[in-house]
């Protein structure tokens, strides 16, 4: 497909045994749309004579807007995930796939008449935000015939709905990318000096553009970084890695992670390093 990304599985946990059943493209957006989408997605599976499987995923702060079909059985689903605040568990079955447009953070509000926090830690209707249209538009997807019309469906439908630009929301966004780039920054009030905010002021801006607040933002890009760490194979020293993400302590550091990955960062390692694919 055009556009492709390079393939990344940050977030994504225990991507080697994920991997071996399902696979992910992702798409650049047209230049129209590059202020609020980050990228279109496609998930493509074939599980049938096999288990379901069950994937775990530490989210980003991000709005999803995804089109769900199986193509045994012909169940559909169109929905918008708002951002979500715990770990993320979704189950495939028979064969299938999911067409998604991943907004970057902040690139949902322009589309909507209220805060994006409406949205969090919720699975809403497509025409919540983009009424008959957006049913319509989940009838046409769910009848094409390849991902590659689909995603071409929901792109121009995306492009003919979009707002004129909005400062707040590439602002937010902006400051997503600096927590991300910057591992060693735990604190939302240096945070906001950083950003020329005060702590109100940058909550405020979180709340009604990324959905969520700042130190949540913060702790779930220091967790995807340690997954991913713990995940490459490589030998981590966990005290070390503990200091680069900004805790005090490697006490801390591992309930945080245990908290959210739902296993020891020493037992992560194992189980979703090299070599550790299931059968």
């Amino acid at each position: 497909m055009e556009r492709s990304l390079p393939g990344g599985t940050r977030g994504i946990l225990r991507a080697r045994t994920g991997l071996e059943r399902f696979g992910v493209e992702r798409i650049a957006p047209a230049e129209a749309l590059a202020p609020f989408v980050e990228n279109f997605w496609v998930l493509r599976w074939d599980l049938r004579g096999r288990p379901p499987h069950r994937q775990r995923v530490l989210t980003r702060p991000s709005v999803h807007v995804t089109f769900t079909s199986y193509l045994t059985g012909g169940a559909t689903r169109a929905r918008i995930v708002g951002v979500v605040r715990d770990d993320f568990v979704e189950e495939i079955h028979d064969e299938g796939r999911v067409v998604g447009a991943a907004f970057r953070p902040g690139g949902f509000r322009p589309f909507m008449d209220g805060s994006v926090s409406a949205l969090t830690g919720r699975f809403a209707g497509v025409d919540e935000v983009f009424g008959a249209a957006g049913l319509a538009l989940a009838d046409e997807i769910f009848a094409s015939a390849g991902a590659e019309e689909a995603v071409g469906r929901l792109e121009a439908f995306l492009a003919g709905a979009a707002p004129g630009p909005d400062p707040q929301a590439g602002r937010a966004a902006a400051i997503v990318e600096r927590i991300a780039a910057r591992p060693g920054l735990v604190r939302v009030d240096e945070l906001a000096a950083d950003v020329g905010l005060g702590v109100r002021g940058l909550q405020r801006l979180f709340h009604e553009y990324v959905g969520i607040g700042p130190k949540w933002v913060i702790r779930r890009f220091r967790m995807q970084e340690a997954a991913e760490r713990a995940a490459s194979g490589g030998e981590v020293d966990w005290a070390d890695l503990a200091a680069e993400l900004g805790y005090a302590d490697q006490a801390h550091f591992t309930r945080d992670f245990t908290a959210a990955v739902g296993t020891p960062p020493a037992r992560y390692a194992r189980e979703a390093g090299p070599g550790s694919i299931e059968a």
